[in-house]
Parts: C-alpha cells; structure tokens; sequence
C-alpha cells in the first residue's frame, strides 16, 4: 500500500513539468488524429489503436497524470467526433483505465507478460464489464446479450494490442525518446 501511495505521489508531481504537459499535448494530438481512423461494426465494437498514444502517456507519467489524461481524452475525442450523447460512464472508464495502466506501467520495466497481464485486467473491468454496462445504459440492450461479442473483439485483440504497445515503447526506448522525455533538465 505504501508503495502504492508512494507510486500516486510521483505521479502527481510529474504535473509541475513543462515536458511533461508538452508530451501529453503530443501524445494527445496522435490518439486524436489514430481515434479518426476506427472500425464500427454496429453500436457495440468499435476498433481503433488511439489508445497507444495513452498507454505510452500512463507509461511515463504514472497513475495520476494517467486517469487525468485519460479523462481528458474521453471528453476531447467525444467533441471531436461525438457519436450519439455524452455518457459520464464512458469518462470514468477511461479515467479508471488510466489509473490501472499506471499503476501496472510507471517505473517499471516494461514487459511483455507486464502488458499482457495489464491489458487483461482492463480488458476484464472496463471494457467488458463497465464498458458493456454503459453501453446497457445508453442503449437499453441486454447486459448478457451484448457481452459475448464484446468479449469477441477483446480476446482478439488483446494480444494485438500488447504486442504493439510492447513493440513501440520498445522502438522509442531504443530511439532515446523515452529517456529524453523521461530526464529532468
């Protein structure tokens, strides 16, 4: 728990940082300009890899930078391309998934079986169970009758997504990019 506290601390402070607040704007700018490019397939799957570009901020910069940028991020790709109304629920789950990949990635070495195990854990609670409720809300369908196909889409691309993630952060490592974003001066 201590670690925990410690880990959400660190995080917090990352705000103070010019860099910082710059690599969330261009972070943010790629996960906008990818969410343009998705696959709909009816109301309940959507297929897009803008969530990337997040998961590389939640990398760097930890728990609470994570669930504020996440939010944000909601919210922004809501007022650029609104489908339908504006559900709080949908917010709180990316607030929650920035939260959890924080948690899983902020200094720590990142791992295959590390983003494994992080993508199924928010795969599980907010996609599939919180993202499934939402959508129960919003559209009135059957909790149960929505879920398979849901699940579907998440299976298959739980590995699709780690192996990206796992890959770039990998490249940018490799390029230096994380180290100059990550040093203090």
């Amino acid at each position: 728990m201590e670690k925990l506290v410690t880990l959400c601390k660190d995080s917090y402070k990352e705000f103070s940082k010019v860099k910082v607040i710059t690599a969330l704007a261009m972070l943010g700018a790629i996960s906008l300009v990818i969410a343009s490019y998705r696959i709909d397939i009816g109301p309940f799957i959507r297929i897009t890899f803008s969530g990337i570009p997040n998961q590389i901020a939640y990398y760097l910069f930890g728990p609470i930078v994570g669930g504020v940028f996440g939010g944000a991020m909601d919210i922004l790709a809501f007022i650029m391309k609104p489908t339908g109304g504006y559900l709080p629920g949908f917010t709180l789950s990316a607030i929650l998934r920035g939260i959890l990949y924080g948690v899983f990635f902020y200094k720590k070495k990142m791992t295959f079986r590390r983003i494994l195990v992080a993508e199924l854990i928010v795969i599980i609670i907010c996609n599939l169970f919180l993202g499934t409720l939402w959508l129960n809300i919003y559209y009135g369908k059957a909790f149960f009758a929505i879920l398979p196909m849901r699940a579907l889409k998440n299976i298959i691309q739980w590995p699709i997504n780690s192996f990206l993630l796992f890959s770039i952060v990998k490249m940018l490592e490799k390029s230096g990019v994380i180290r100059m974003i990550k040093s203090e001066n």
